[in-house]
């Protein structure tokens, strides 16, 4: 039999979750200092070197590693869609949209910030989970409504980054495969085993314990997000000089234009194209349903909310230009039939090992993004589970097992068996739906309005005790509505998408 873990984990302790732990009951495994006549004032600094103010272990997080959380969660595999997206829109709308969806994240975003805790921003209650902030600052059935859609967005998010990463594998043999044929062979192939094969990674990397665990991730995923996008920027600019032109228009595709498919797009297709590129860019900014989640990892002091704001200014700026850059100089480059899928689409043909680097970043970012986005639902799933079933051994014991050059793994069986089962799950549907710009925009226009506009709002509202009616009320009010319509565009134009694509869709036999 395994030995038992003797170590205390943060969160589940004995079968039962604490939210807030008494500070004597780490006493147990932890010898204390001296005292000396100072700290005996404030006995909270006695433990302040190995534990928070709410008895949890110290955090360690930086505004360096809330940075690469944010960019790792930000720039993923949406940014591959934005020349396609601007594209719809044109020159005037296509930069003035992705533009005030970077304002309207960046002003939200800080919102948020300000609910971490209850109360006093700097010595309030924490809020370890966007649920727990809904929960402290409006109450009731909203509680609910949030869990409900932030949850079902990070599953989706899930799928929709198991389809992107089967489509980067294959872009690397495909790139191959017609270097070698001389252009010749149209290399078809079937996405199912490139992402059986990204499942079998998820679920090695899903038994990392939690979101502080997750950061050397979160970096190296960072990092080749910034490489993949430089290298999409620079074959957009080659081909933009190479073409002796800007190609694209003021007011996006046209009406009569034959696409890849040979498909004539029609009035009512600009229109969906266009409602469903609102979804796209929405997605590309889609992080807020984990920004709590990476402000609980911030170590303090400073206060969390001033380490963060910081992290998502920055963050969102170097996105933004990122964006600008790829998105523009992608349409400038291809104009009206820019790929849906920019490194991917197999817009570009040589240098090939350039494009088989960049889709191999895209890979490991995506690895890395997966972890960011679905480790909240892992603590959620687990946390209720330890609460339902606090005697089971089985949800709540951990296993020592030593790994050679690690040190000592904590082996949790349930964590171990339900993480496992959510990844196989998630591949099966990615398999079943491997649309990804449809994907892509349902889950911009699914999460985009309640996660990133209006819980933020109204915890804002309910925090500052804002009067209703009063001038500052009625602009927050115009915000979220207008967002929501935004939403709701967005939303239709993707199912009529999704709605298309199945009219020539076979089950698990989807080649590209």
């Amino acid at each position: 039999m395994l030995p038992r873990s003797r170590t205390l984990p943060s969160r589940i302790h004995h079968g039962a979750v604490e939210e807030r732990h008494d500070i004597r009951h780490y006493l147990q495994v932890e010898v204390q200092p001296k005292v000396s006549e100072s700290e005996a004032i404030n006995p909270q600094s006695n433990y302040s070197k190995c534990f928070d103010d709410d008895g949890r272990l110290k955090r360690t997080g930086t505004f360096w590693t809330a940075t690469s959380h944010i960019i790792t969660a930000v720039i993923g595999s949406g940014v591959l869609s934005l020349a396609w997206a601007i594209a719809q829109l044109g020159w005037v709308a296509g930069p003035t949209v992705l533009a005030l969806f970077a304002i309207v994240n960046l002003y939200t975003s800080n919102l948020l910030c300000m609910c971490y805790r209850a109360g006093d921003p700097v010595t309030g209650q924490r809020n370890y989970t966007y649920m727990d902030a809904v929960k402290a600052n409006l109450g009731g059935r909203k509680v609910m409504l949030c869990g409900l859609v932030q949850y079902l967005n990070l599953f989706g998010v899930a799928i929709g980054y198991t389809i992107a990463s089967s489509v980067s594998m294959m872009a690397i043999k495909r790139s191959n495969c017609y270097h070698k044929s001389g252009g010749q062979d149209p290399c078809h192939m079937s996405s199912n085993g490139y992402m059986i094969t990204f499942g079998i990674i998820e679920v090695i990397f899903s038994q990392i314990k939690d979101f502080n665990e997750v950061w050397w991730l979160s970096i190296v995923a960072a990092i080749m997000s910034f490489t993949y996008s430089t290298v999409g920027l620079g074959l957009g600019i080659g081909k933009v000089a190479g073409n002796g032109e800007f190609k694209g228009s003021l007011l996006g595709i046209s009406i009569g234009t034959v696409t890849h498919s040979g498909a004539v797009v029609t009035s009512t297709e600009k229109m969906w194209r266009t409602m469903q590129a609102l979804g796209a860019i929405a997605f590309a900014y889609s992080y807020s349903l984990v920004l709590i989640e990476i402000q609980d990892t911030i170590r303090s002091p400073p206060a969390e909310h001033k380490t963060m704001k910081k992290a998502t200014v920055f963050s969102i700026t170097v996105t933004t230009v990122f964006y600008m850059l790829c998105g523009c100089f992608g349409y400038a480059a291809f104009g009206d039939l820019a790929p849906g899928n920019l490194l991917t689409g197999f817009g570009f043909y040589n240098p090939y090992w350039l494009l088989d680097i960049a889709n191999v970043a895209i890979v490991v970012h995506l690895v890395g993004a997966f972890q960011v986005f679905c480790q909240p639902l892992f603590a959620f799933v687990e946390k209720w589970s330890a609460q339902k079933w606090p005697k089971s051994d089985f949800v709540t014991a951990e296993y020592d097992i030593p790994i050679p050059f690690y040190g000592v793994y904590q082996l949790n069986l349930f964590r171990l068996v339900w993480r496992t089962i959510f990844v196989i799950l998630t591949t099966l549907i990615s398999m079943l739906l491997p649309f990804f710009n449809d994907v892509v925009g349902i889950l911009g226009a699914f999460g985009f309005w309640p996660l990133t506009v209006y819980f933020p709002v109204e915890m804002y509202i309910a925090q500052q005790k804002i009067e209703r009616w009063s001038s500052r009320w009625l602009g927050l009010q115009i915000l979220s509505v207008s967002c929501l319509f935004v939403s709701i565009v967005a939303a239709v134009g993707s199912v009529a998408g999704v709605v298309l694509d199945l009219k020539s869709y076979k089950p698990f036999k989807t080649t590209y």
